[in-house]
């Protein structure tokens, strides 16, 4: 009798400890917290436009009269572009034009009187090819160039000539908060040359103009974003 009463306490309590294990594991909370977000990248697909402003520097070529010039000045103007991303690849066309107040002037023998060259607008319109690292984008460039060469000695007429010519080079765009962005970009630009029939006393004078140009800029864009 008491081995049977012993017996019937001993499955009592393992029943009542597998009934509590059971209840402990009903308690358990079955919602889960979703998994932290992940950044979307960058998407740089849209149309922009923008300010740039900066200087340049570089030189001009009097063939009469044998004579280099050293130029420098400033730039400001407006951009306008499109961009289309593929993966992390991004590539684009991009215009503008810019103010510019690249000059420069010598007195050589060959131009005693002091000979000057200078451009006073620039314009681009040049493709561009990126690769995306999320907010940061760095760039090659390259197309088209058109400016005017102005070309001046005292005692004649001078003369001036909207030429076009080329341009390449490259930068880094970043992204800023909301939908702006910041470049720095150096182009190498050619704008050949032309005759100035008034520069010289032995017309005509073959005048020449390369110039490196740096600058920086600001671009908001549309349809743009995270």
């Amino acid at each position: 009798m008491n081995r049977l009463l012993a017996g019937c306490i001993a499955v009592a309590a393992l029943v009542s400890a597998q009934c509590a294990a059971a209840a402990d594991l009903s308690l358990e909370p079955l919602y889960k917290a979703p998994p932290s977000q992940v950044t979307q990248a960058y998407n740089w697909t849209g149309f922009y436009f923008g300010a740039n402003g900066g200087g340049g520097w570089g030189h001009s070529f009097w063939s009469a009269n044998t004579t280099g010039i050293g130029l420098a000045g400033g730039q400001v103007g407006g951009t306008l572009g499109y961009n289309r991303q593929f993966g992390n690849v991004v590539f684009g066309v991009e215009g503008d034009i810019d103010w510019s107040a690249l000059n420069g002037g010598r007195t050589t023998a060959g131009c005693p009187t002091g000979c000057s060259t200078s451009d006073s607008w620039l314009s681009t319109v040049r493709g561009r090819a990126g690769y995306s690292f999320g907010r940061f984008m760095p760039f090659i460039s390259g197309g088209l160039a058109v400016g005017d060469i102005r070309a001046a000695a005292p005692g004649f007429a001078g003369g001036e000539a909207t030429n076009a010519g080329w341009t390449l080079g490259g930068g880094l765009e970043v992204a800023l908060p909301g939908n702006w962005t910041a470049k720095a970009e150096y182009l190498r630009v050619d704008l050949g040359s032309f005759n100035c029939t008034g520069c010289a006393a032995l017309p005509p004078d073959n005048v020449s103009m390369q110039q490196n140009v740096f600058r920086a800029g600001v671009n908001y864009h549309f349809g743009w974003g995270k």
